[in-house]
């Protein structure tokens, strides 16, 4: 099998180490816009080929989309207006609702399959490639019935293959869910950094200060906003549902240390602290 992957940066690179490592493909033909990084991934041995998209749609036998979700739309149409019946098209990108919605009527939307990998770093380029990145990690693959039988089953191979246990959803569905344990983690990081941005304008000592504690709670804010910015926008109102919440919380706090309500806020702490059960 031939593969080709547009945009060879964390994702893509990753991805592209995982089929190189488990042998699933023959050949891999790189796609990038950025020059340097096309030129970055031959070197680091992510892709064998670095090559023009026309090229790669006309010579590959499965191409996948590792691209801000921004651009995914509209490049999907355009490559299934060209592929052959035995192609398939398999995008990684963070959301599915306007994919899905865009690509609906497409007389050849069976030949795409829709996937998110739910693994990810706050890195990105080639150079941010990881071997074994996706082993152990869930995918989701969503409207599994709107792909072809044979489309589907390729892809589900590659990712058992990789190690990946796969869950389903509809579109909707895991927009609403990456909002909640995704989408508000980065947007919480990125506030959170530039309070701490703020308040290190009057108090130079600030970083010396900071421990594992806040180091971890912030690395999302280092994420690329080429990234983040379309993932925002295509997922605003799960994420705007998830604000308010988040925002509710946080006045609940407010409130009970202005009223010094220990009480209040143990039991608050608390009931978070049973999070543990879902993460462990």
């Amino acid at each position: 099998m031939k593969t080709a992957i547009v945009g060879i940066g964390l994702i893509g690179g990753s991805f592209a180490l995982a089929l190189r490592d488990h042998g699933l493909s023959d050949e891999i033909l790189g796609v990038d816009q950025n020059i340097d990084h096309a030129r970055r991934a031959l070197e680091l041995g992510l892709v064998d080929r670095v090559t023009p998209l026309e090229e790669a749609i006309d010579q590959a036998d499965l191409i996948v989309l590792a691209i801000p979700v921004g651009a995914i739309p509209m490049l999907s149409i355009r490559i299934l207006n060209k592929i052959r019946a035995d192609q398939v098209i398999m995008e990684m990108g963070s959301t599915k609702q306007e994919l899905c919605e865009i690509i609906s009527m497409h007389p050849r939307r069976g030949r795409l399959v829709a996937t998110h990998p739910m693994w990810g770093t706050e890195y990105s380029g080639p150079e941010a490639a990881l071997p074994g990145a996706f082993t152990g990690r869930t995918v989701v693959i969503a409207e599994p019935e709107a792909s072809d039988p044979q489309a589907r089953e390729l892809v589900e191979n590659i990712y058992r293959t990789i190690g990946m246990p796969i869950k389903y959803m509809e579109a909707e569905e895991h927009d609403t869910h990456t909002a909640y344990i995704s989408h508000i983690s980065h947007i919480t990081s990125f506030a959170l950094a530039l309070t701490v941005l703020e308040k290190e304008r009057e108090t130079s000592h600030i970083f010396d200060l900071a421990g594992a504690g806040f180091e971890s709670t912030v690395r999302l804010a280092k994420s690329s906003p080429d990234t983040w910015l379309p993932i925002f926008m295509q997922n605003k109102y799960n994420v705007l549902e998830v604000l308010r919440e988040h925002i509710h919380q946080l006045q609940v706090f407010r409130r009970m240390l202005e009223r010094d309500d220990t009480a209040g806020l143990r039991a608050t702490m608390e009931k978070a602290n049973s999070i543990r059960k879902i993460l462990e």
